[in-house]
């Protein structure tokens, strides 16, 4: 399938119990032809493989989709990021990024939170 732009929005919870368009993430990652991760495409084009964390008025955070040892995927923030500090796809290689499906992802201050695949596109690059 390829690499294509996957918008994560936040899904309903005790502290946003409409959701929230205004906290989530936009990645560019490696799906396969069923929406899963590809490790494999991963390999080959790591270095595009980025995510944006939008988080209502805080400062957005740039890093990349990384992939652990044991095969864990999670989001390493570059400039400011330790590793200790990664935010980690909760069973990332089981699910389906899809419109309409969920994810969880363990963020880095230590809660488990739930968000809502919004869209998924081509991702283009320009020449």
């Amino acid at each position: 399938m390829g690499l294509k732009k996957v918008r994560l929005e936040l899904a309903r919870d005790h502290e946003f119990p409409r959701g929230s368009r205004r906290h989530g993430y936009d990645l560019v990652a490696p799906l396969d032809e069923n929406g899963k991760l590809d490790p494999e495409l991963w390999k080959k084009e790591r270095e595009h493989c980025r995510v944006l964390r939008f988080w209502g008025d805080e400062e957005d955070e740039l890093g990349h989709l990384v992939r652990k040892p044991g095969g864990h995927w999670a989001f390493h923030y570059d400039i400011y990021g330790e590793e200790d500090d990664d935010e980690a796809g909760f069973r990332f290689n089981d699910e389906h990024f899809i419109p309409g499906e969920y994810v969880s992802i363990h963020e880095q201050d230590e809660t488990m939170r739930t968000f809502r695949v919004v869209t998924v596109e081509d991702v283009k690059f320009e020449d």
